[in-house]
């Protein structure tokens, strides 16, 4: 690695750690698991999971799509032998990896995963509105659109007017402005590797504590800034970290939390990963299955040492691509400035704003979820636009990995109907019929293959061209048998002609339809002509 990437890494790993701090936090608190839990498992998932993976921009820690799981385990098995439940899931995930389950997330169409960052984005920005604003009463990290307090994401924003804090509202807006500026190529030449969130934080709590000099009615409290636990020395850190209780391995809830954290974990890294591949301006693809091997080792170590489950999460490896990161030395390094700063500097963490730290989300956010994004979608067509929008609304509201698998549905549904319409299609000259199955032909296909030869009139000359086809299932085999032996009755004339080469395998040898003999030709059919030069196959 040289000198410049190493820059770029460290600047990156920087804005990655300010972004990841107040999310561990609020998903911890959200899940109604002890603070520094959080933290501990962002330590773990940029120290163990970062190292092991084999993601160059994935960050790892705490995920607000498993804290309704995290908050009930919890609440049936108590916090110890929850986090041996960690533990458990951490080794089912490194046996996941072994056994090469990691190729599930091939399987997710390009529009699904464009649509979940495209909601991410969009859940991203109403979710930081308040937080822009002042109005703090929903933790960082909360993503569900039926929010604890009775309201929803769309209806709490009808109530900001009456918590709008002034003081809030002016370091939003200066932040903003200073992001953008930051991202102007001139500015950039001239600022070198200094990352823009790093400068909003300080200049954010610097416009605090003048606030506090000069304007006291616009100073920010507490409950407005960023809270980390504050500890006399790294030894009351270690000291304060929870223990799994082995004791209650025994016990059938404790597997039970431990697969379905292990299913939903690994689910939700590889759609993270997918995505994230998608953002890397290199375009390299990550080995899935090594990354559930890292996720794996990352949950074994967070439950021994007191965390809450981790994934790959897109909101931090969308922050990490979008502040230049080359290499997985950011996500590392990342969860070094974690333990850094919960051991050595909580008191200097908890001057940041949170309205500074909303306005960064509120940039990835908008980047997730660019208007040119469904612009570029929409020129596609219906059969991309509408797996790509369906998703983006199931996420909103309901949540990632239900959202993703309505999407899926929606995808394979286009899927099929585009394989119903090109698998096999028809030309016709008067009673020359030109009938063509294309490469793979299923029974997804029959009904269309029966429609077309259904409208075959007697007497008419076919030809039905397998030059393209590399596989005939079965279903349209017997299809094309049932047409030659009707064929005869109603003088229609038939010439089959198949592929040069195709395997055996795709016909039975004692039905086969084609005479390999006569048919083995890699010529395209020639034109129907008399009939005489016809072959009739019955």
């Amino acid at each position: 690695m040289n000198q410049r990437n190493l820059g770029k890494d460290l600047s990156a790993s920087v804005v990655v750690f300010l972004v990841a701090l107040p999310l561990c936090l609020g998903i911890a608190l959200a899940s109604g698991a002890p603070l520094l839990s959080g933290v501990i498992t962002g330590i773990c998932g940029g120290l163990i999971a970062g190292a092991i993976s084999g993601s160059h921009l994935a960050v790892s820690g705490p995920a607000a799509g498993l804290t309704v799981i995290v908050a009930g385990a919890i609440g049936d098995l108590g916090f110890s032998a929850f986090l041996t439940a960690v533990v458990v899931a951490g080794l089912i995930q490194v046996l996941l990896g072994i056994m090469r389950a990691g190729l599930v997330g091939s399987f997710i169409p390009d529009s699904v995963i464009k649509g979940m960052l495209a909601a991410i984005g969009i859940i991203l920005i109403f979710k930081e509105i308040p937080h822009a604003l002042g109005y703090d009463a929903n933790p960082e990290g909360d993503s569900a659109f039926l929010q604890a307090d009775g309201e929803n994401t769309l209806s709490e924003l009808l109530h900001l007017g009456e918590h709008i804090q002034f003081g809030a509202l002016l370091i939003t807006l200066v932040s903003l402005a200073l992001l953008v500026l930051w991202e102007q190529p001139k500015i950039k030449r001239l600022v070198g590797m200094v990352p823009g969130p790093l400068v909003v934080v300080i200049l954010g709590a610097g416009m605090n504590a003048l606030f506090a000099s000069v304007a006291p009615s616009w100073a920010l409290g507490t409950e407005h800034l960023v809270n980390v636990p504050v500890f006399s020395s790294f030894g009351d850190v270690l000291s304060s970290l929870s223990r799994p209780d082995f004791s209650a391995i025994g016990q059938a809830q404790v597997w039970q939390a431990a697969l379905i954290i292990a299913s939903i974990a690994s689910l939700e890294t590889l759609l993270s990963i997918e995505a994230t591949d998608k953002l890397d301006p290199l375009k390299r693809i990550t080995p899935t299955n090594q990354e559930l091997v890292a996720q794996g080792a990352g949950n074994m170590l967070a439950g021994l040492a007191g965390g809450i489950p981790m994934t790959a999460v897109i909101v931090r490896s969308t922050a990490n691509v979008a502040s230049g990161a080359t290499s997985k030395a950011s996500a590392i390094m990342h969860g070094l400035w974690l333990l850094l700063a919960i051991a050595f500097a909580p008191v200097l963490l908890n001057l940041i704003p949170l309205s500074a730290l909303a306005a960064i989300l509120l940039v990835v956010g908008f980047k997730l979820t660019r208007p040119s994004i469904y612009r570029s979608i929409w020129a596609r067509g219906w059969a991309q636009f509408i797996p790509f929008i369906v998703t983006v609304g199931s996420i909103y509201f309901i949540d990632l990995l239900k959202g993703v698998i309505i999407g899926l549905v929606v995808g394979i549904v286009f899927v099929i109907i585009s394989n119903y319409r090109v698998g096999v299609t028809m030309t016709r000259d008067r009673q020359r019929f030109l009938v063509r199955l294309n490469q793979n032909v299923s029974f997804l296909n029959k009904a269309r293959l029966r429609a077309i030869f259904r409208s075959i009139e007697d007497g008419s000359y076919v030809i039905i061209d397998g030059t393209r086809t590399e596989f005939l299932d079965n279903d349209i085999i017997d299809t094309i048998e049932e047409f030659l032996s009707a064929a005869e009755g109603r003088e229609i004339t038939v010439e089959l002609k198949k592929r040069h080469g195709v395997p055996n395998r795709y016909f039975t040898p004692e039905e086969s339809i084609i005479d390999p003999a006569s048919m083995a030709s890699n010529e395209e059919p020639t034109p129907p002509g008399t009939s005489e030069n016809a072959k009739a196959v019955a």
